[in-house]
């Protein structure tokens, strides 16, 4: 294991919601403390951040995020070459992990954050019509693609670490969601799209997709 498995973020959040469980416990306010304690271990593992790492080609573009694939389809997007290729989305519930990680190693050439509304975020029109984050990373191999978290009806704080010039490594840990919402990532028009709607998917570990041919990635990391 890398790391103690708990995101920095929310260390505010488990701190405080196990100091007033505590209270409630001394002060022997049971009605209290039981729902305290619940709210607790809810956050807690909302909160848990599991070391990963991917058994995959160096060309394989790996899930940013846990969750279930709501789309694979054509899209345009400013920063990809040609700006077109194919968006693959990813739909966080409530009690999926919830810390995003790089989907490919390479330098990052933006960081964007894109003022906007917070409707559901398994809605189609939530990809350009939320508030999100957009980073967009230009692998080894020449290119680039873009991973966007997007906010939602009640996840509206998206915490991104990258800044323009960073490298990045495959499967490294660069942010998250509080609390839910989506990831999307818009891969090249050449790149190969390898899930389907519908399908649960593992951040730093399942395989979304496959990079053209050219010079491999640097080798993964947890």
């Amino acid at each position: 294991m890398d790391k103690f498995p708990l995101a920095r973020p929310g260390w505010p959040y488990v701190l405080g919601a196990l100091l007033l469980a505590l209270v409630a416990t001394a002060l022997g306010v049971w009605w209290l403390a039981v729902p305290l304690w619940l709210a607790a271990l809810i956050i807690i593992n909302f909160f848990r951040d599991p070391a990963r790492a991917a058994q995959a080609g160096s060309r394989a573009v790996i899930s940013p995020a846990d969750g279930k694939v709501v789309a694979v389809q054509d899209a345009v997007h400013q920063d990809l070459p040609g700006g077109r290729g194919r968006m693959i989305s990813i739909f966080m519930n409530i009690f999926d992990v919830h810390v995003n990680r790089a989907p490919v190693s390479g330098r990052v050439q933006g960081v964007r954050r894109v003022p906007g509304g917070f409707l559901p975020a398994d809605r189609p029109q939530a990809a350009v019509a939320n508030e999100r984050v957009e980073v967009v990373i230009a692998p080894a191999g020449g290119g680039a693609l873009v991973v966007s978290q997007v906010a939602g009806l009640v996840a509206r704080r998206i915490h991104c670490r990258l800044a323009p010039g960073d490298i990045v490594q495959r499967g490294q840990r660069y942010g998250m969601i509080r609390f839910g919402s989506r990831l999307d990532v818009y891969l090249p028009l050449e790149a190969e799209a390898r899930v389907q709607p519908g399908q649960r998917v593992r951040a730093g570990v399942t395989v979304i997709g496959e990079l053209p041919d050219g010079p491999p990635q640097a080798p993964p990391q947890p």
